[in-house]
């Protein structure tokens, strides 16, 4: 494993011609040189740096990118040690440093530079979402069952090489090393996701308890401007989440998956609370849904759809089409349930969740779970995988997860040896707390990332109550999301699509798309509701002569605030933040 890991120590050299990344571990003695003009890319050796050349450390090699002045380099200037993960070191980047190649911008002209600093504002913003980690020495993007399967060439290949290109979020930024196979031990794949691991007692017995959720880099996006999935069947929002318990040299691991509802439909803001979802009536969505689930059973084998969503209302087409299409797969690998999450809860009856888990319980036992024993031989494979959604993929489906979840460590730890038979997770009230704080921290993190705001119901996850308290925390998280989802997503799904390779930059090209100038109504509507609500408020307030007087004010203010309120929701498309360097409607 060793000699396919990367180097872990390295030193950065700057002169005015090249960048020359030194790696420090013990015996090493290559340094990668990059020529800032030609952009070649070589190995050279210690001998050949400048001593002139302005040093520094550095925790890694993001990758490079072309904006409109040229090359730069993204590497990753500080990290955090999450853990050990079997001996090996496990981090999170949380600083990154972006270097131009070129000395200087006198090259370009005004609106080159506007570009280039709008498109590096979108590559910083990108890097500042937290949730970036990655491993020198062990394959992170890998469940410990997919590991346990490979091949011996598989495991000499180097981390690069060897990545599920599904997981790794630098896989467009390091495409040029990753054709030179001589620089790869200077190229660390970087999952997105979260990781947390915990070293645990219970019983005076001692293990390490894992969650990993690894984020798909295909279809990624943010919420209402990615849903459904694409022609090759890449659901939006897909995430892997693996438990891992690591006990006297025994693993068990237990994986589910998360992903939007697998055919073609969209929910594009249009500055209503809950915009209508809509399935596209010109695409053929048993092409795509039959890929995706093709895909899904290579990986994970057998599939038990649980779906979350509302069966009434605007989310019930939804549900009805899900169902259809599973029907007409016709493929006995493919299983589907559908629960109401919110009709079956409300009223905060959150105890019908057993409904649904009883309902699975069958299905669970055959999946099972994966093990290998102290001496590295497989006991028993997970046979089928839970594949959940609700229309986010966030703050149901996490719930749901961290129960189905639970009562597969509750198997294999007492299959370990560490639970006395009889005895259940749920009392063991140290370990508890862990294991459900870890939950709400991965629904958290998954939520950011997608939504651009912590999840909702965690308060659940947490205590395993809903408390008044979280119901006031999610009425805030719905308004900010509801605020970014409307005016600042169209930005944050342009900096994804830039940084995924999904828009590419040409070197001095003057991007157009970039400067939209919006219309005169866009700034003169929402100044005149304002003023006329005021004047609304002012009205009653401040009584005229007559109540009469004042009945005709605010009823002539009040008319003028409400009817440019229905204008600008008329046209609320127009006036949301839309993603300018990928068009979503030809994508969809």
């Amino acid at each position: 494993m060793a000699a396919a890991g990367a180097y872990e120590n390295l030193k950065l050299h700057i002169t005015p011609e090249k960048f020359y990344v030194e790696a420090c571990d013990d015996g090493a003695n290559d340094v990668l040189s990059i020529d800032r003009v030609s952009t070649e890319v070589t190995l050279t050796v210690k001998k050949d740096v400048p001593p002139s050349a302005v040093t520094r450390p550095i925790c890694g090699i993001m990758g490079t990118i072309r904006l409109v002045a040229g090359t730069y380099l993204i590497v990753i200037t500080k990290k955090k040690k999450v853990g050990e993960f079997f001996n090996h070191a496990v981090w999170k980047a949380t600083d990154f440093d972006i270097l131009s190649y070129k000395k200087t911008m006198l090259h370009l002209t005004d609106i080159q530079l506007q570009d280039n600093k709008a498109f590096l504002t979108m590559i910083s913003h990108i890097l500042s979402v937290d949730g970036f980690y990655f491993s020198t020495t062990y394959d992170l993007t890998h469940t410990l069952q997919r590991l346990a399967n490979t091949s011996p060439e598989f495991q000499e290949m180097s981390l690069l090489e060897r990545a599920d290109p599904r997981f790794v979020w630098n896989g467009h930024l390091l495409r040029e090393f990753a054709a030179q196979p001589e620089i790869h031990r200077f190229a660390i794949p970087v999952m997105h996701g979260f990781i947390t691991m915990h070293s645990c007692s219970i019983n005076g017995k001692y293990f390490d308890w894992i969650l990993i959720s690894r984020r798909s880099c295909f279809r990624a996006g943010v919420r209402y401007f990615v849903r459904g999935i694409d022609s090759e069947g890449h659901a939006a929002n897909f995430v892997e989440t693996e438990q891992i318990v690591h006990y006297n040299g025994s693993k068990a691991s237990f994986v589910q998956t998360r992903g939007s509802i697998p055919f073609f439909w969209s929910q594009r803001p249009n500055l209503k609370y809950k915009p209508k979802p809509q399935i596209s009536k010109t695409i053929n969505h048993m092409d795509g849904f039959q890929r995706h689930f093709d895909s899904q059973i290579i990986s994970y084998g057998k599939q038990m759809i649980v779906n979350l969503v509302n069966q009434k209302g605007s989310e019930k087409p939804l549900e009805q089409t899900f169902a259809q299409m599973v029907n007409s797969l016709g493929n006995g690998m493919v299983r589907y349930t559908a629960f109401d999450f919110h009709k079956e809860c409300s009223r905060m009856r959150w105890d019908r969740l057993q409904i649904l888990l009883d309902q699975l319980i069958n299905q669970q036992d055959e999946f099972g779970y994966f093990l290998v024993d102290s001496v590295g031989k497989v006991v028993v494979q997970q046979e089928g995988t839970f594949r959940s959604n609700c229309m986010d993929c966030l703050d149901r489906t996490n719930v749901i997860q961290s129960l189905l979840a639970r009562r597969s460590l509750q198997a294999q730890l007492q299959r370990l040896g560490v639970l006395h038979v009889g005895q259940r997770i749920e009392e063991q009230a140290e370990f508890e707390k862990i294991y459900k704080n870890a939950w709400a921290d991965n629904a958290n993190a998954c939520a950011k990332q997608y939504a651009g705001t912590g999840a909702l119901k965690t308060d659940y996850t947490r205590t395993g109550k809903r408390t008044q308290l979280g119901l006031v925390t999610d009425g805030w998280n719905s308004l900010i999301r509801y605020y970014k989802n409307n005016f600042s997503d169209g930005f944050r799904q342009d900096a994804i699509d830039l940084f995924l390779g999904n828009y590419s930059v040409e070197e001095g090209e003057s991007v157009g798309s970039l400067h939209v100038h919006k219309d005169w109504k866009f700034l003169a509507l929402p100044i005149i509701m304002v003023v006329a609500f005021s004047m609304c408020i002012i009205c009653l307030l401040m009584a005229g002569d007559t109540w009469t007087e004042t009945l005709a004010y605010v009823l002539f203010w009040g008319t003028a605030s409400f009817g440019t309120l229905a204008i600008i929701l008329y046209n609320g498309k127009d006036f949301v933040d839309a993603p300018k360097l990928v068009q979503k409607e030809k994508m969809d």
